[in-house]
């Protein structure tokens, strides 16, 4: 079996981690707003509703980036 030395590897992997963490909300941010947009162009009277809904998932997606952000510096 061969094995990988990585002895020439220094600084933090948590930046890293947080970087692909990051990949995960911003493609959900990006999903909810396009999708939104759509939902305001096909049917315009509901805008209050479909607003609302958007904001509070982009909330819950920003929340996972803010967790994906201090576990680094839990563990």
């Amino acid at each position: 079996m061969s094995q990988i030395l990585a002895e020439g590897v220094t600084g933090s992997l948590s930046s890293v981690g947080y970087g692909l963490a990051a990949i995960g909300p911003g493609v959900g941010v990006g999903i909810i707003f396009g999708n939104g947009t759509q939902a305001l162009a096909r049917q315009p009277e509901a805008a209050g509703l479909i607003r609302a809904n958007q904001i509070l998932g982009f909330a819950f997606c920003e929340a996972l980036a803010l967790i994906g952000l201090v576990m680094p510096f839990v563990y």
